[in-house]
């Protein structure tokens, strides 16, 4: 085998090992290709040029490899694709001050356990405190809590 079928090897085994670590994470096939890419490049290395030329083969790969791992770990290699928006958005105050305990409603969509509810003309997503509640059943406001609302049936 070439030293360039070997080199290329390596690399392709190097390439895989990242792509298993920063884009596919778990134990793929990525993975255990780049692995066994890496291991097959060293062996033939050891095997064509002997124990010298195998030990600077190993040499190579494992400078290769430290030094990809440092270049990937630099902040400024992530900061070029990396999602750097800023979300401005924020939570609108607790539901406590919109809505009174034992208000009356409506349920729109069946509560199992959770659904939306029409109360005061405004729809709102609630828990059911017990069971299930269907659709155009009326409904009571049994507890706010921040920003869950819990309803009950008022049957």
């Amino acid at each position: 085998m070439s030293l360039t079928a070997i080199i290329f090897l390596i690399i392709l085994g190097v390439i895989l090992f990242y792509v298993e670590f920063l884009i596919i994470p778990g134990v793929t096939i990525a993975g255990i290709a780049g692995i066994i890419c890496v291991l097959v490049g060293v062996y033939f290395g050891y095997k064509e040029y002997g124990s010298p030329g195998g030990h600077y083969i190993l040499l190579s790969t494992a400078v290769i490899s430290i030094l990809s791992v440092i270049f990937m770990l630099r902040s400024d290699t992530w900061k070029k694709i990396g999602l750097n928006a800023k979300i401005d958005g924020k939570v609108s105050g607790s539901l406590e001050t919109e809505i009174t305990i034992g208000a009356e409603g409506e349920s729109v969509t069946r509560l199992n356990p959770y659904g939306k509810v029409l109360i005061a003309d405004k729809l709102y997503e609630a828990k059911s405190s017990s069971s299930f509640i269907d659709p155009k059943t009326k409904i009571q406001v049994k507890k706010v809590e921040g920003s869950q609302i819990i309803v009950k049936p008022l049957n």
